[in-house]
């Protein structure tokens, strides 16, 4: 196995490549930061380069894991097009440019392979101060789904997997918020943040999956299952609010 992992010199990513490489996988990192391979994955002559240079160096890669992206804030009134662009431009039309260049890789080889996106339960729930973040992942799972019905021909699998709030670096400091760790955790099913390791194990689970592709699946201990209208919840803390 060959493997190309975007963004894999930190959190998510490098996650990803310790359980790649643990398992006998020669992978290969494309990273802005520090990477086996220098790579802006907005810049398509950039990838062009990196695409070029893992196949001379290490053959046609038949893995690819895109976990590179930015985070950002701002309200949909208040954002720039400048920051709306860079965000999009990395996010979404980033990850394209990724995906296309290494499925060209998969199609001339001749052999088929499987691709995993990084997206984001963001992708499917409204956060506010988000709004271009939750559009370029949103914007990623459909890509997945058109990516698989044309390369699927050519034994391509393609799928999405979507973290909820993990630790990594694009989280910054959350413990500087009083209260915000403590009501995500009981918002979240398994009680507690997701870890870099807890999704990586799903990706590298999902990269195996030889009967499914188009798929987005959510790795995030059950975060996006809790609804806002919580009617136990609320009737619970209202009886220990009684009981004081």
């Amino acid at each position: 196995m060959t493997a190309v992992v975007t963004g894999g010199g930190s959190g998510i990513g490098r996650a990803v490549v310790q359980r790649l490489r643990a398992a006998g996988g020669d992978v290969v990192v494309w990273d802005i930061d520090s990477g086996d391979i220098d790579c802006d994955i907005s810049d398509p002559e950039s990838v062009s380069a990196a695409i070029d240079r893992t196949i001379a160096d290490h053959g046609a890669p038949d893995r690819l894991v895109a976990c590179a992206g930015v985070g950002a804030s701002g309200l949909l009134l208040d954002q720039t097009p400048a920051d709306w662009q860079r965000v999009i431009d990395t996010n979404l039309t980033g990850m394209w440019l990724t995906m296309r260049a290494v499925a060209r890789a998969m199609v001339d080889q001749g052999s088929g392979g499987s691709i995993v996106a990084v997206s984001s339960i963001s992708g499917t729930l409204a956060d506010r101060d988000m709004g271009a973040y939750c559009v370029s992942k949103a914007g990623i799972d459909m890509l997945v789904r058109v990516a698989a019905q044309e390369w699927g021909g050519h034994g391509i699998r393609v799928n999405a997997v979507g973290p909820g709030v993990t630790r990594t670096p694009m989280l910054a400091n959350p413990e500087q918020l009083p209260g915000w760790v403590e009501g995500l955790t009981e918002r979240t099913a398994l009680g507690r943040l997701g870890e870099a390791d807890d999704v990586a194990e799903a990706i590298v689970a999902v990269l195996e999956m030889s009967w499914v592709t188009g798929q987005t699946v959510f790795a995030d201990g059950g975060l996006a299952l809790h609804s806002p209208i919580d009617s136990y919840g609320q009737l619970q803390r209202v009886m220990a609010r009684r009981s004081r």
